[in-house]
C-alpha cells in the first residue's frame, strides 16, 4: 500500500472494539471478585464523566490477607484472560490496593480503610439520594 491509499483506506472501529474491551475487562473484574468472595463490590460508571476510565471498581476484603490474595489474583487473570498487564499500588500493606488495568480501575479496602475513604460518596456524581 502507498501513503496515498492508505489514507484513503477506511478507519477501523476502535472506539466500538475498544467499548467491547471494556465491557469483557469489566465483567471479568466482577466475575473474579465474586469468586474471590469480595465484600460489597461496587462499580461506578465512568464513561462520559471522567476520562481516567470507563468504569471504577471497589470493593473489601475481610483482612490485608485477603485484599492482597484478591489484588494478585485478579491481576493475575486479566494478563492471562486478556494479556493486559495492570499496574498495582499498595500491594505491600494491602489496606488499600489500587489496580489499574487501563478500561477500569480497581480499589480493594479493609473495610475500616474503606470506610473512612468513602470513594462511593466521592464518585457518585450525584446520582445517589441526598443523606438527611
Amino acid at each position: 500500500m502507498t501513503p496515498a491509499s492508505m489514507a484513503a483506506a477506511p478507519r477501523s472501529t476502535a472506539p466500538a472494539d475498544s467499548a467491547a474491551s471494556s465491557d469483557v475487562l469489566h465483567a471479568l473484574v466482577l466475575h473474579q471478585l465474586d469468586e474471590d468472595q469480595a465484600q460489597e463490590p461496587i462499580s461506578i460508571p465512568l464513561a462520559g464523566k471522567s476520562s481516567i476510565a470507563d468504569h471504577m471498581v471497589i470493593a473489601s476484603g475481610r483482612s490485608t490477607r485477603h485484599v492482597a490474595a484478591m489484588a494478585e489474583k485478579l491481576v493475575q487473570r486479566i494478563k492471562q484472560e486478556l494479556g493486559r498487564n495492570a499496574r498495582v499500588e499498595g500491594l505491600p500493606n494491602a489496606d488499600w490496593v489500587l489496580i489499574d488495568a487501563g478500561d477500569v480501575v480497581v480499589h480493594l479496602f479493609r473495610p475500616e480503610v474503606r470506610g473512612f475513604y468513602n470513594l462511593e460518596r466521592m464518585w457518585s456524581f450525584g446520582d445517589a439520594p441526598a443523606a438527611n
